[in-house]
């Protein structure tokens, strides 16, 4: 197998790694409570998707 003779620099390393930042996820607002959620996920403060109860949301 081979392997590398030289070690490779900080810079050639940090510049393969430049595209590895993690994104933020994108989000949406929900129709009926107007909260910031996830697309295409049940509500998680109203538990409404599409309009229809999916999910009861008890008060904590």
């Amino acid at each position: 197998m081979p392997n590398p003779k030289r070690r490779h620099s900080r810079a050639r390393r940090d510049k393969r790694r430049a595209h590895d930042a993690l994104s933020r996820p994108s989000l949406s607002n929900c129709p009926n409570c107007h909260e910031a959620k996830l697309p295409h996920r049940v509500c998680p403060h109203c538990g409404q998707y599409k309009g229809r109860e999916v999910i009861e949301v008890g008060e904590v």
